[in-house]
């Protein structure tokens, strides 16, 4: 299994009047401390107008800065909007083949589906979401590869144009899928896509069926969007590495990572209730159920009455209202929390190795560690980055050994 970095810059409040230089100049140099500790991929989101959650708005440029600014580490759009109003697909294109070149053929491309925020704020029509997912994926390798291209369907029309520059690698960059319910997993494996995967705060063995379901797909992929089959599994999470249990306890990570849990919804207009319905089964909707968050609700708010503490609410539903209530939590209980969800790499080295291995027994191919969430301290971000490459690259590039299981 090998290590990447998944980043979605994010800036909690207070904001200072130059936030924003100092956080892209913090983010620059955990890039570099990446790139020389020998991690794999630096994977950067899409989001647009959600200013409490990310300011990855521009991912293409900030990759470029991420590429002109490391050595080694390979280029990750994770991913790009597939929607031809957001993103429309001569530009997608060409913005990409940019980036290959200016990494020296580093990179890799995903898309993305997002949701109706997203969509209302360019114009995109909902009800055309998947067809114009597939065009896009079906459409990036020919503009790439093709001497001159056109398409001409019932959502775009695109007269007979040649790209310029061409990308570097050949025949494209790797193409990657982002994945949340088991029908877009095994959709992924069909369209012979790589998968960006999502925990969240789910269960490890729930991920388990989900990677079975994109392995299912890559059985029934016939003719592949691209020139060639990316089967990689990729899985993101979050991660904070310290050297002891306590001091990650007061690092405040298992709070940041709770804040962004809550975050999420509200940036994405989504109801928060909608994220508690089946914490209970450890299961994350906007992971893994129905593609119905996606859609606006009448009323986009929190919903009140869900924040109520109500009799057989488990640990992480009740602290996750405490805290969508405003309600103090202590570093001590967020910890404690989280540390039971075997999901979560929170903790010190020998802690989260196990945690680690979990991952690699369910056939994970990239760990894409998201350190960079929440309030954590930018000195704490760099350790954890560097004690990740000391105890668990060289410990989980070997094989498993035969006897372990999830």
């Amino acid at each position: 299994m090998k290590f990447d970095m998944f980043n979605e810059l994010q800036s909690p409040r207070p904001w200072a009047p130059d936030h924003e230089r100092r956080l892209f100049k913090r983010i620059i140099a955990q890039a570099k401390a990446a790139d020389r500790a020998g991690y794999g991929t630096w994977w950067q989101v899409e989001h647009n107008a959600t200013p409490e959650f990310s300011h990855s708005s521009a991912p293409d440029l900030w990759l470029t800065a991420v590429a002109l600014n490391t050595r080694r580490m390979r280029i990750g759009h994770s991913g790009i909007i597939a929607r031809h109003r957001i993103n429309h697909p001569m530009r997608a294109a060409a913005r990409t083949a940019t980036l290959d070149v200016m990494s020296n053929g580093r990179l890799d491309v995903g898309l993305a589906v997002s949701g109706a925020k997203e969509w209302a704020t360019f114009g995109a029509d909902m009800d055309t979401s998947a067809e114009e997912y597939q065009e896009m994926f079906e459409m990036l390798p020919r503009i790439w590869t093709e001497e001159t291209f056109s398409w001409d369907s019932r959502h775009i029309r695109i007269p007979r144009r040649q790209l310029t520059p061409r990308p570097v690698q050949k025949p494209h960059p790797p193409l990657w899928q982002t994945a949340g319910s088991p029908n877009s997993f095994r959709a992924a494996g069909r369209r012979g896509v790589g998968i960006l995967a999502l925990t969240i705060l789910n269960p490890v063995s729930t991920m388990a069926g989900l990677l079975a379901e994109y392995e299912a797909g890559l059985a029934e992929c016939v003719t592949p969007v691209g020139h060639l089959i990316n089967r990689q599994k990729a899985v993101f999470t979050f991660v904070h590495v310290a050297e002891s249990r306590r001091k990650a306890m007061d690092n405040g990570a298992a709070l940041a990572a709770l804040w962004y849990v809550i975050q999420g919804p509200k940036n994405f207009e989504t109801p928060l209730s909608a994220y508690f319905s089946l914490f209970g089964g450890g299961v994350n909707p906007r992971s893994l159920g129905s593609d119905d968050y996606k859609r606006p609700t009448a009323d986009p708010r929190v919903d009140p009455t869900v924040l109520t503490p109500e009799t057989g609410d488990n640990e992480l539903v009740a602290i996750v209202k405490k805290m969508a209530r405003g309600d103090a939590v202590s570093r001590e209980e967020a910890h404690e929390t989280l540390e039971a969800i075997d999901s979560v790499v929170i903790g010190d080295p020998d802690h989260c190795l196990e945690k680690f291995r979990r991952y690699q027994a369910i056939g994970t191919d990239r760990m894409m560690c998201m350190m960079q969430f929440g309030d954590i301290a930018q000195s704490e971000v760099l350790r954890s980055i560097a004690l990740v490459a000391e105890h668990h690259m060289p410990a989980c590039a070997a094989p498993l050994n035969a006897g372990l299981t999830a």
